[in-house]
């Protein structure tokens, strides 16, 4: 027999997940970015500050985006002057990326903002170390590169 949605792990996470894609939305309307567009942004500020320039490929995958949805994504981001794409030497169909002076200064703003939202949204969990323990092993079988086995 079924679980009442209540009861259903499933349908409570959808129903947060929405709510929480709104919240982080509705904080990133003021800078003009879309939710993917700041996870892109911020994944490539990200690598960037780490020594990395990476091809969409590597952006793709770290930030768990479709690799055909990140090249699109990245074309507006460099239409807005905030990353540029540059010819890899070593492989002259991939481009290099990288986030310019303007781009890393939104990233940092867009950081802060998505973070206090997420402070805020997840306020009402009473134990903050204990959702990130169960979501970590959901988030390593959905295949992200970087999540610590514990």
């Amino acid at each position: 027999m079924p679980l009442d949605p209540e009861q259903s792990p499933g349908s409570l996470l959808w129903h947060a997940t929405l709510r929480w894609q709104r919240e982080i939305a509705a904080a990133l309307t003021p800078l003009d970015l879309t939710h993917v567009q700041f996870v892109l942004l911020a994944t490539a500020w990200w690598l960037n500050s780490r020594g990395e320039d990476p091809n969409q490929l590597t952006l793709a995958r770290q930030a768990g985006a479709d690799v055909k949805m990140t090249s699109e994504v990245l074309r507006k981001l460099e239409v807005k002057g905030l990353i540029t794409r540059t010819v890899d030497a070593a492989d002259t169909r991939a481009r290099k990326l990288r986030v310019t002076d303007r781009g890393t200064g939104l990233a940092i703003r867009a950081l802060a903002i998505v973070e206090a939202t997420d402070a805020a949204f997840f306020q009402a969990t009473p134990d903050r170390d204990a959702l990130v323990a169960m979501l970590r092993p959901l988030a390593k079988a959905a295949g992200h590169p970087d999540i610590p086995d514990g």
